[in-house]
């Protein structure tokens, strides 16, 4: 053998025990197994609008249900939770709230001035955690201090606070004079208001900036005042207050960065404008006409009626809370909210639930069922409209809305039947939500 090659075969052997020796990187963690939980409902109404069916285990694993079986099954390392008394449906969905602010409207106006962004804060926190408890698995907030909301909703999401699913909008866009301005204040509280206020807009190019700047402090859907507001602090009526060529233009932008399009209003010229305009919602919708009509079926629009609202309004107006201002607009709108409603239900519009709430309490959310079912509406269709009419609208139909394999396990039940009662759904005893248990019994499931 050459000397060279004789040196090399050497070297090898020697370096071949050093490589041999040398311990392999230690293996990583194997991840943790998603935990599996097993629902065994009595009653189960898997997708609201079909018949319930008897007796079912609803299989989930993280936050995902990922199988529904007839009868109650059990699987190894499974947590089982017995609901073979009650009746199992799909989290609820409240289109409109705000999800700020004290409960208590004379207390929310004696002590606004003594109030700090961190007490709103921690008020907020405390609602949205009731609103959850109360079988309210998914919201929207439409109208909130931006960076409060838009942290709330990603602290809530992160598991670090107990809460729905928020989709915010951020503060809603306003004309000057119109409502969601500044109104009614002082002059130093006016002009310390104003300097912060770039929601309000007036012409169409300025409305488009006012999208904008609520998309990037990182609004998820706009929200716009089309006409006058109940509680705006404004002798203005609840007539159309914004152009269409202002309406045009948030729509016009909001469709470029991928939103949806809410609009607030009272009086039938603005809602008809706002419907023309090309939005996704109307909110409370007072006051409609046969044109009206006409445009939620072309344009296959929702409708939020709020009926909670008026007569919440109302009552706050009968013991001195509001002004001349709010009471004559809440009465004026009070009645003919029930009114719209029972002539949309004939007229088979798409209706999406809302309350308001932050006008009316919140936790409070499922007392809009008994009204919407008073004006006519049948109880399977007032859960519909909680449901997968809610998540339509939020374009969501795919993961929230039924509980079917491959959407997020967010399930409630109570102990009635709710098709026969619909106010069996004012006393949620069980709440899921991302597959996490959040209530369970009647009482709240404290967080590991």
């Amino acid at each position: 053998m050459p000397l060279r090659a004789s040196i090399a075969a050497i070297a090898f052997a020697l370096a071949a025990p050093a490589v041999a020796q040398t311990p392999s990187p230690p293996a990583a963690p194997a991840p943790a197994a998603e935990p599996l939980t097993i629902i065994h409902a009595g009653t189960l109404l898997a997708v609201p609008g079909q018949q319930p069916r008897r007796n079912v285990s609803i299989v989930t694993r993280g936050r995902r249900i990922v199988e529904l079986r007839d009868g109650f099954i059990d699987m190894p390392g499974a947590r089982i939770v017995d609901l073979r008394d009650q009746f199992v449906l799909p989290g609820l969905m409240d289109m409109h709230v705000h999800i700020r602010g004290l409960d208590d409207r004379l207390q929310a106006r004696l002590q606004e001035p003594f109030r700090d962004y961190e007490d709103e804060a921690y008020t907020a926190a405390l609602h949205a955690r009731n609103t959850l408890l109360a079988g309210f698995t998914t919201v929207r907030d439409l109208g909130n201090d931006p960076r409060l909301i838009f942290s709330l909703r990603d602290a809530i999401n992160s598991g670090a606070f107990e809460g729905p699913t928020i989709v915010a909008a951020g503060r809603g866009i306003s004309v000057s004079g119109g409502h969601g301005d500044v109104n009614g204040l002082n002059r130093e509280l006016t002009d310390a208001r104003e300097g912060t206020a770039i929601n309000v807009c007036n012409g169409a190019d300025d409305c488009r900036r006012a999208v904008r700047e609520q998309i990037s402090r990182g609004a998820e859907v706009i929200k716009f005042s089309a006409t006058g507001g109940v509680l705006s602090n404004v002798a203005g009526g609840l007539n159309q207050q914004m152009t269409m060529e202002e309406m045009r233009a948030i729509v016009d932008t909001a469709r470029m960065f991928g939103r949806r399009v809410a609009a607030h209003a009272h009086g039938a010229d603005g809602v008809n404008a706002a419907l023309e305009a090309g939005v996704n919602s109307i909110e409370h919708g007072t006051f409609t006409n046969d044109r009206t009509f006409q445009l939620y079926r072309q344009t296959g629009a929702y409708y939020v009626p709020t009926l909670l609202a008026p007569a919440a309004a109302v009552a706050d107006g009968e013991r001195g809370v509001l002004t001349a201002a709010q009471f004559e607009k809440a009465r004026e709108a009070s009645g003919n909210a029930q009114r719209s409603f029972a002539r949309a239900l004939r007229e088979r519009v798409n209706i999406a639930f809302g309350t308001d709430s932050g006008v009316s309490p919140h936790g409070r959310n499922a007392e809009e069922f008994a009204l919407m079912v008073a004006a006519g509406m049948s109880p399977m269709d007032a859960i519909r409209s909680a449901t997968i009419g809610a998540a339509t609208l939020l374009g969501r139909q795919d993961s929230v809305g039924t509980i079917e394999p491959g959407r997020d396990a967010d399930i409630i039940a109570v102990a009635g039947d709710p098709l026969q009662n619909v106010r069996a759904l004012e006393n949620v005893g069980f709440v899921m939500r991302h597959g996490r248990i959040y209530k369970l019994g009647g009482r709240r499931v404290l967080p590991d």
